[in-house]
């Protein structure tokens, strides 16, 4: 197996001290935000025998196993991550794989350099994904209710929202929910702008339940993803709880440290709190406008000591093992591919001492022993 070198991306919403503290490293005073185990193009991996995408690229067949490159292709299916969320994302959802395709064709066929700001498909995969958190982690996922939304809005006495108020009233629910979000990112900026405001100071007034969205704000002041994040629901996960967002989902980290993992893609679609391109009609295109819980996810135990993250895709698969003291030695061999990240304690996997932070690759079938004590999540794919 191979100890990972990897990077560390330091986008302006990153937590100054989130990621050092897990590492047991001084601070730099700089935002880190996520550190990137794999094989993206963007920030491989590097390892004693080059970057992962060389090492896979000399043999794909080897390093991630016949059954995953006959599925995948000759690449690395996913992403592992530790995000460290200082301030707020910006609210995003995600294509299907058929959107997808469509997308990163059309876009090519209309020649539109892959680097432009204004492109919304960098390849022409999906982006489903998982975060679990490390810590307690604030986010949005998904739809509220729209009566319950309503009434939320209804609460600020914001002359302005009454309009959607009304709407968010209507069936079916889908069309009252589209109508809304369409008609907040639509708005004339100057009249949003001052919604905006109004409905900032009514949060920031009550506390709550309002709580977090007049952080968002100000994060984000006189932005309309701010009254558009008012339609989602907001989350607080505990340690070891989880979210899948799949194609399609609302969605925004606000706080917190996480593993997260998805498939290797950069399809994002922004809905706001950003001050990058937000394409309206193709967003609408994506979205969906279902209502419901976001469905906090629970491990679920094996007998053998694996804790499994289920999701409904097959380019990724989350896992963790709590190893206790005591030297007990635990087989974690595969015919895929696998990432190894120690989150806490002190896990030995085959000749390398893993602290927090730190992680290995292990090519499909070599042996992967492990013991702790410690806690290490394991990614892998399903073929």
């Amino acid at each position: 197996m191979d100890r990972l070198d990897n990077t560390i991306r330091p986008y302006a919403w990153g937590s100054p001290t989130a990621i050092p503290h897990l590492l047991g490293v001084e601070p730099t005073g700089e935002p880190q935000a996520e550190m990137w185990m794999g094989a993206h193009p963007g920030a491989p991996s590097r390892t004693a025998r080059g970057t992962l995408v060389e090492v896979i690229g000399a043999d794909p067949e080897h390093e991630l196993g016949a059954g995953t490159v006959a599925k995948f292709g000759p690449r690395l299916p996913f992403l592992l991550k530790i995000l460290a969320a200082g301030a707020p994302l910006s609210l995003q959802v995600h294509p299907d794989l058929a959107q997808a395709k469509e997308g990163y064709a059309d876009e090519e066929r209309r020649g539109i350099p892959i680097d432009a700001p204004h492109r919304n498909y960098k390849d022409a995969n999906h982006k489903p994904e998982l975060i679990c958190a490390l810590t307690e982690f604030d986010g949005l996922c998904g739809f509220r209710d729209p009566v319950r939304t309503a009434g939320l809005l209804d609460g600020l006495g914001v002359d302005s929202l009454k309009p959607y108020v009304d709407l968010l009233h209507a069936h079916p629910e889908d069309a009252a929910l589209r109508e809304v979000l369409t008609a907040v990112l639509t708005a004339d900026p100057e009249e949003m702008a001052h919604t905006v405001a109004e409905a900032t100071a009514a949060c920031t007034r009550l506390g709550g339940d309002y709580a977090p969205y007049a952080d968002l704000a100000h994060h984000y002041p006189g932005d309309p993803g701010v009254i558009a994040a008012m339609l989602l629901n907001h989350v607080r996960l505990q340690p070891g709880e989880a979210l899948f967002l799949g194609a399609g989902i609302p969605h925004a980290y606000l706080s917190g440290l996480g593993v997260e993992i998805m498939a290797n893609s950069d399809n994002v679609l922004r809905c706001g709190l950003t001050p990058k391109h937000v394409d309206v009609p193709e967003l609408l295109r994506i979205v969906r406008f279902e209502a419901g819980d976001p469905g906090v996810l629970r491990p679920e135990a094996s007998p053998d000591g694996e804790e499994v993250y289920e999701t409904p895709i097959d380019e990724f698969r989350l896992s963790r093992f709590v190893l206790p003291e005591g030297g007990t030695v635990h087989d974690l061999t595969l015919d895929t591919p696998q990432i190894l990240l120690c989150t806490a304690g002190s896990v030995r996997a085959g000749d390398h001492e893993l602290a927090p932070g730190r992680s290995v690759f292990v090519p499909a079938g070599e042996k992967a022993d492990v013991s702790g004590p410690g806690t290490v999540f394991r990614a892998t794919v399903i073929v």
